[in-house]
């Protein structure tokens, strides 16, 4: 069975506390709590202390760090400079840019507040509307384009309102991002509700 799952519950921080006190290795515990590695070495070096792994404390660690990011928060300068970094320098959508925030646990405004952001630059003479994709347009089909046919396809438009307003867990929106000159891409899967991004390269 693939182990895909990253998230960790408060019972299986628990678990790991009490797989710790009984030795077994991070290898070791991965495999008896069905998740990769990777998740219990980034759980350890996250949510320890100073005296080592206690569930209670790793718990308020997390909780504390979701608390933090659902506050409202202000277009400060260092989001700004972030915003434009990755806008710039990575090519990022402001959808991939809060994904990214919101895994890492750092501060970040909403896409929709970027998109302002972005608008309010082209307005005063700004050229970061040119590093996305659709540079705040819809961009018509020319003719003669070979774009494929999705048999049934659902337009974005018509997707139920439930998606839109982000209240259930489940909703992947799927994007990619390619490199300049048309040199490499990336693909991304972002859960719509809690932001959750995975990247692969391509």
């Amino acid at each position: 069975m693939k182990k895909n799952k990253t998230h960790l519950t408060r019972e299986q921080r628990y678990q790991i506390e009490a797989l710790l006190v009984a030795k077994k290795s991070q290898k070791e515990i991965a495999l008896i709590l069905g998740k990769d590695p990777s998740v219990v070495s980034r759980e350890l070096k996250r949510n320890s202390h100073t005296r080592g792994y206690s569930a209670p404390m790793a718990q308020m660690y997390v909780d504390e760090r979701k608390k933090r990011f659902k506050q409202k928060r202000k277009f400060t300068d260092p989001i700004r400079r972030k915003i434009i970094r990755e806008l710039t320098g990575e090519q990022w959508s402001p959808q991939q840019i809060v994904g990214k925030a919101r895994k890492e646990g750092e501060p970040m405004v909403s896409h929709e507040r970027i998109y302002q952001f972005i608008r309010d630059d082209k307005t005063n003479g700004g050229v970061l509307y040119k590093n996305l994709r659709h540079r705040l347009k819809h961009r018509k089909r020319a003719v003669g384009d070979n774009k494929v046919i999705i048999p049934d396809k659902v337009s974005i438009e018509q997707r139920p309102e439930i998606i839109n307003q982000k209240q259930r867990f489940g909703d992947w929106e799927i994007d990619t991002i390619v490199g300049k000159e048309n040199k490499g891409a990336i693909l991304t899967v972002t859960e719509r509700k809690t932001g959750f991004l995975l990247m692969k390269k391509l």
